[in-house]
């Protein structure tokens, strides 16, 4: 079997398939310096590198096919027509004008009998008058693939449909020429007939179907030159210098609006999350919007009741009744001559959203009813502890005698006192200060600290030129190297 086999392979398969150990151990070392890059690749038939990271399986053909080395072009499609799928038959394509009768040619128009559409239809043809004998045309016998069966372009040409768009826009254009002269023509029977000329019949409500509008048709021009432009529904020509407002006037009344009015709720409703569509679901929609209204409505009659209710309605035209306007009560109030009350109808004060005539500690008025030297108290005892007990008018009178008795003691002490001798002022030192010392010790003894002072301690917080300059003096400054010698 193997025999037979080596005898089916050429030589260049032989070497290649059946290799000695240093031939092998050559070629794996040339593959891997292809796959490092050191070497270059390998190149097939056609001049293309081949990858050398592609295995074996994909870059050998089959046998089959019998390559002599390495190649990928049997993994393409090398065997494909690049016309294959563009070629198409040539329309009206003529090959060969005859002179004369041909045998075995249509007995027609002399052309081929299975393909010509006049034989039969004359009596007498050019197969015996040897006259309009037509060319031959041109036959194409060719298969399509199957993406070229299926192209519905193939064989399109656009200079060719160039001239039916051309076609087409002649057309066009005679008709509109010709429904511009039938609209011209029906205006100026119309103007004749409302001139005198004859009377107008129910005939002419034909109008409607050119589709021109008689309120935008101007009576004062002259109908030989007015153009009635029927697509954009104006006329032109001669101008009157009147203005037109045209259709703007119904497009915010009647149901207009109210269809604008409902786009917008639907626009606004689904910028809130509300799942609403005028265009897929307008029953939906206009549903909505009319529930919409009614609760609308409901909610303004609402509004409107409550307001009613707290405030009253100054615009009605009901009076009150007699019960009310000439009711009398037991309540009794005084005026005077200017009319303001003076006994009765007391207003009642405002409470607050705190406890009110709260008496605690046996008081009889609460804390903060009395004030004096900068503190609050009570004013049935005048303490100025929140938390003491009350002890009525005693408590006043031992405190007014308690004053008396220190205003006494100090003016006793003022009198008995004699005057001090006048203090000699100290000799200032060379390298001492210029204040005194009593003076000095008095003025520190005034300038407390502030963390000490009292609570109702009378203090002015103005700074003067002296504190000033005393601080200029004592501050530190970091960046002088002679501040360890200030003081």
């Amino acid at each position: 079997m193997l025999r037979f086999y080596r005898k089916k392979m050429d030589g260049t398969q032989r070497l290649a398939a059946f290799k000695s150990r240093e031939d092998h151990r050559k070629q794996m070392e040339l593959e891997e310096a292809r796959k490092a890059g050191l070497a270059p690749a390998e190149v097939d038939e056609d001049g293309k590198e081949i990858n050398p990271h592609i295995p074996q399986y994909m870059s050998y053909a089959p046998w089959y096919l019998k390559a002599n080395q390495r190649s990928l072009k049997h993994q393409r499609k090398w065997k494909s027509d690049p016309n294959y799928t563009k070629s198409w038959y040539d329309r009206g394509a003529k090959t060969f004008q005859a002179d004369k009768y041909r045998n075995g040619a249509s007995v027609g128009r002399s052309r081929i009998p299975q393909s010509c559409a006049w034989r039969g239809l004359e009596k007498k043809g050019a197969r015996w008058t040897n006259m309009h004998i037509a060319p031959d045309e041109k036959i194409e016998s060719f298969e399509l693939d199957y993406d070229g069966k299926r192209d519905r372009w193939n064989g399109f040409d656009a200079a060719t449909y160039a001239h039916i768009i051309e076609r087409y826009e002649a057309r066009d254009e005679a008709r509109r020429k010709y429904l511009k002269e039938q609209q011209i023509k029906k205006l100026e029977e119309k103007n004749n007939k409302q001139n005198g000329e004859g009377e107008i019949s129910e005939d002419d409500d034909d109008d409607d179907a050119l589709k021109v509008d008689e309120a935008k048709v101007d009576e004062s021009k002259q109908m030989d030159f007015a153009r009635v432009e029927k697509r954009v529904r104006t006329t032109g020509g001669g101008s009157t210098g009147t203005v037109r407002h045209g259709d703007n006037k119904y497009r915010v009344s009647g149901q207009a609006l109210e269809f604008k009015q409902l786009n917008i709720h639907a626009w606004e409703a689904l910028e809130k999350g509300q799942d609403i569509h005028m265009q897929a679901a307008p029953s939906q929609a206009e549903l909505l919007y009319k529930n919409f209204k009614v609760i609308k409505e409901k909610l303004k009659s609402q509004m409107k009741d409550a307001i009613m209710k707290k405030y009253g309605n100054a615009a009605t035209e009901e009076l009150l009744p007699n019960e009310l306007l000439l009711g009398q009560s037991e309540n009794k109030v005084e005026y005077d001559r200017a009319g303001r009350v003076v006994r009765g109808m007391e207003t009642s004060l405002p409470k607050s959203k705190y406890e009110e005539d709260v008496y605690i500690n046996n008081h009889t008025s609460v804390w903060g009813s009395w004030w004096k030297d900068h503190q609050w108290g009570y004013k049935c005892c005048k303490q100025t502890i929140r938390n003491s007990y009350c002890t009525g008018v005693a408590r006043v009178k031992a405190a007014v005698a308690a004053a008396d008795l220190m205003n006494a003691n100090i003016a006793r002490k003022v009198a008995s006192e004699e005057k001090p001798a006048p203090t000699e002022e100290k000799r200032v030192a060379t390298w001492g200060t210029d204040i005194p010392d009593d003076l000095e010790d008095e003025r520190k003894t005034e300038e407390k600290d502030e963390r000490k002072r009292k609570y109702n301690v009378k203090w002015d917080d103005k700074v003067t030129p002296e504190e000033r300059e005393a601080y200029r003096m004592k501050k530190i400054h970091h960046d002088d190297p002679m501040k360890d010698f200030l003081h």
